[in-house]
Parts: structure tokens; C-alpha cells; sequence
């Protein structure tokens, strides 16, 4: 997600971010300009790479832009409900992009379709601009921040008007936001807004600071301005983003994720070392985590596995069988690394398991004499409701299975996984930051949660 503010190409600018954030969603991306009289937007499914073309963005002129790349945990996989949203309220045009879930979902949109809302989409993004157009504040910008009160969950968003930008977290933090600067001399300074750092790295813009739970901030041709529309609650920032979604070279909740992962590995060699020959990344997630291990276990640390770069993310993907396919698309063992030789697999975490079988399967199959599997997170036992897809407890091997019965399923000859304290210790690095653990505890930090989808339910593999 990404918008900017004062640039004459700000459709471009907006495709650079949006493709340093490809690793955030690969089912849809769109982008939506303005320029102080008119909106226009443009979505596609697909890669940001394979939608905006040059001929595509010479059609969204405006020095303001708003982007996203989705990959879907409500509503469908569907262009209907790729992102940003437009929508022409009482309010105004208003384009969104959100990032995260809205856990009081059902509630909200069931009392604004009450009051003769008409929803575009199956998103929950879409709610907030509705809750917007039906609010009875009388500013635009009171009438966001009384919109955002009034929901529960994980968002991060921007929003642009014609002439307008806005962005917002909710007041617990879940997902990353953050603010960036790009001098221009003899020019005002363009502003801009990203999930991660490492768009700003691309743009040449300057990491100015993140946006505060709770913080609505504003941008227009004066500068920028912010308020605290809501405090008070505990920071619940997604720990999930330090091990796996975010890109190492990122800076987020205050920490560069790439010395998380480092740290993730040393501590996980430290509670779980085990004797070998060589370390091994599951690529490209795991191989930071790899780094800390080797080095803290003082073993050699080798790309055993190699990764076909033009294949995406297997978590991300919306079916399993998509998920499976691409396991075998994405990976293949160097055999002449391998054979032989007692294999430290390291890898960011184990959703299903049926991924990480077939990397134990494919290392085995390569030659190796032992297989031991480490993980860099505590087992995944409750799915995420704030914007990570594991929606059910069904599909979560570790909800099901003791340690020992998910290694005897992988068949890795030893799995160990990285403890609570020590992932907590990793990416807090001294900060104090607070995180949301709920996947790997079921303890949720709000208080409306659907008790029917966190009900332990049979596996089946």
C-alpha cells in the first residue's frame, strides 16, 4: 500500500512503491490519482508489473496517487474487490486501500446497509468509507476519525479525495504505516505514505517516521498535519510481519526486520542446536533466520535450495493445490550440497505442513543423510483475524498435532520450533514494542472475536 502527494508523475511514482511491495499481495493491484478536480482509477488482477504498463499509467494523470496489491482474507479473490476502492459519497469522491481485517465486520455492515448503504464489494475495506458517507460529523476529517472509531481490527490505510490525502492505523497498531520524504529542489517536497520502508528506498525518499496507532494523518498542498483520533490501548503490533511478510530490508514497528530474523536464528540455535554439516535456508523467507543460525552454531551456511524467482509467495497463494503445485514450481535442491550430509533446514513457520513435507521429501530425495527441521516462530496454533489468511483452526497442523506427531507427518528426522519468549526477545531488540501473538497463543487482544471459527476442529492431511 502506498500513496503520494505532490509529484507530476505520481502514477509512477506510486508503481515503484507498489513494486517493492509485490511481496505483500500477488492477486490484484490498482492505483487511483487525482489532480485537485478529478479521481481516477485503474485495477487488474495479476502482478503490479503485468497491469500498469506505459500505456496504462499515461492514463491516470495527477501529482496525487494513492496504490495497493492485494491478496485476499476477506471478501473474494475478485476484481470487484481489488483495491482502492472508490466510492462517490455524500462526503465526496473518496478512493481507499487498506491493509489488515476488520473483526466487527458482520456488525457494522449489517446496521449500514440498514441505513440505505450500498455496498460495491464483498471487502471489508469498503465499510469504512460507507461509515464515512453516513457520518454525521461535519468536516471530512471529523467525519473519518468518527469513522474509525467505529470499527474493530487491524487497518492501515490511506485514502485520497481530489485534492486530499489521508492515512490512519488503528489504535492498536497491527499493521505497519509509515511516512516518507522526497526533496525537491526548488519544489515542494513530495510526501510519501508506505506499509514498508523499503518502497521509500526505490523512491529516493528520506524515512521520516511511522504513523502512530490510533494517528489520522493529513496531507495537502500546506504540509502535513495529524490528530490522535483514539489512544489508550495497548500497542498490538503483528509479530507475524518481523518473521515472515515483511522484507528484511524494512524498517517496521520501529526495528529493521532483517536483525529480527538474524536474532530469530541465533536464539533458535541456542534453544535447539542440534549437530550437522550444514545449514540450510528454506528460500527467500527463512534464509535471514539461516544466517543467525550458522552463525551462532558455528556451521557452514549453504543455499541448498534454489529458488525460481519468477514463481510468488506459496503462503499467500488462495488455494492449496495452487500452494502445493508451486512448491515443486518454486524450489529445487543442489544435489552436490546436499548428498550426504546432515541438513539444518531452516524455515519461518508451518502452516499446513504440507509444504514443508515436500521440502524435507525434496532434501532427502537430493541425498542428504539427516533432515532436521527449525523453525524461526512458535507453532501456529489459532488462525489470524487481523490480516493473515489462516482463517481456520482446520487448516493449522499445529493446532492438531504435539511437535512429535507434526515431525513423524513431515518426516524430518528431528523439528524444533523457535520458543514465545524468544521470538519476543528477537524482535523486540530492548524497544519495548508490544505485539500481537495471537497466533501462536489464541489469545486475541479485541474483544470481538468469531468464537465458532477458533473451536479446535479435525485436521485433515
Amino acid at each position: 500500500m502506498v500513496a503520494i502527494h505532490g509529484h507530476p508523475e505520481a502514477a509512477r511514482q506510486a508503481y515503484l512503491g507498489l513494486y517493492a511491495l509485490q511481496h505483500r499481495g500477488q492477486e490484484s493491484a490498482g492505483i487511483a490519482t487525482a489532480d485537485g478536480q478529478r479521481l481516477a482509477n485503474i485495477k487488474g488482477m495479476g502482478l503490479v508489473s503485468e497491469i500498469f504498463t506505459d500505456d496504462v499509467l499515461d492514463k491516470l494523470p495527477g501529482w496525487m496517487a494513492i496504490g495497493h496489491t492485494r491478496y485476499s482474507t476477506t471478501g473474494d479473490s475478485a476484481l470487484l474487490n481489488a483495491q482502492p476502492i472508490r466510492v462517490d459519497s455524500t462526503k465526496g469522491l473518496i478512493a481507499i486501500a487498506h491493509n489488515g481485517n476488520l473483526v466487527n465486520l458482520g456488525t457494522a455492515r449489517t446496521r449500514l446497509e440498514r441505513e440505505g448503504a450500498y455496498f460495491q464489494t464483498t471487502s471489508d475495506s469498503e465499510i469504512i468509507v460507507q461509515l464515512i458517507a453516513h457520518s454525521r460529523a461535519g468536516s471530512l476529517v471529523d467525519a473519518i476519525a468518527d469513522s474509525l472509531r467505529q470499527v474493530e481490527g487491524a487497518f492501515s490505510i490511506v485514502m485520497m479525495t481530489r485534492d486530499r490525502i489521508f492515512a490512519a492505523r488503528d489504535p492498536r497498531g497491527f499493521r505497519p504505516l509509515s511516512i516518507g520524504r522526497i526533496r525537491n529542489s526548488g519544489a515542494p517536497d513530495t510526501i510519501v505514505i508506505a506499509s514498508e520502508s523499503c518502497a521509500f528506498d526505490l523512491l529516493r525518499a528520506e524515512f521520516e517516521r511511522d504513523v502512530l496507532p490510533g494517528e489520522l494523518v493529513m496531507v495537502t498542498g500546506d504540509g502535513v498535519t495529524s490528530r490522535q483520533y483514539a489512544s489508550g490501548l495497548p500497542q498490538s503490533s503483528c509479530i507475524f510481519e518481523h518473521v515472515y511478510f515483511a522484507r528484511p530490508d524494512s524498517k517496521i514497528f520501529g526495528r529493521w526486520v532483517q536483525a529480527s530474523r538474524e536474532e530469530m536464528g541465533r536464539q533458535l540455535a541456542r534453544e535447539a542446536g542440534v549437530p550437522a554439516d550444514i545449514v540450510v535456508p528454506v528460500p527467500d523467507s527463512g534464509v535471514t533466520a539461516a544466517l543467525g543460525y550458522a552463525d551462532e552454531a558455528r556451521l557452514p551456511f549453504r543455499f541448498g535450495l534454489i529458488r525460481n524467482h519468477y514463481v510468488g509467495r506459496t503462503f499467500i497463494e488462495p488455494e492449496q493445490r495452487v500452494r502445493d503445485f508451486g512448491v515443486r514450481l518454486k524450489l529445487n535442491p543442489v544435489r552436490n550440497l546436499l548428498e550426504g550430509k546432515r541438513v539444518v533446514l531452516i524455515d519461518d513457520s508451518i502452516i499446513r505442513g504440507t509444504t514443508s513435507r515436500k521440502i524435507v521429501r525434496m532434501v532427502r530425495g537430493a541425498g542428504a543423510a539427516e533432515v532436521h527441521l527449525r523453525v524461526s516462530c512458535p507453532p501456529t496454533i489459532s488462525p489470524c483475524f487481523y490480516g493473515v489468511d489462516t482463517p481456520s483452526k482446520r487448516e493449522l497442523i499445529a493446532a492438531n498435532k504435539s511437535v512429535e506427531e507434526i515431525r513423524r507427518f513431515i518426516e524430518a528426522d528431528s523439528l524444533a520450533y523457535l520458543s514465545l519468549d524468544g521470538l519476543r526477545q528477537a524482535c523486540d531488540g530492548g524497544e519495548g514494542n508490544g505485539f500481537c501473538v495471537a497466533c501462536y497463543t489464541g489469545n486475541y487482544p479485541t474483544p470481538w472475536i468469531d468464537v465458532d471459527e477458533i473451536l479446535p476442529a479435525a485436521v485433515t492431511l
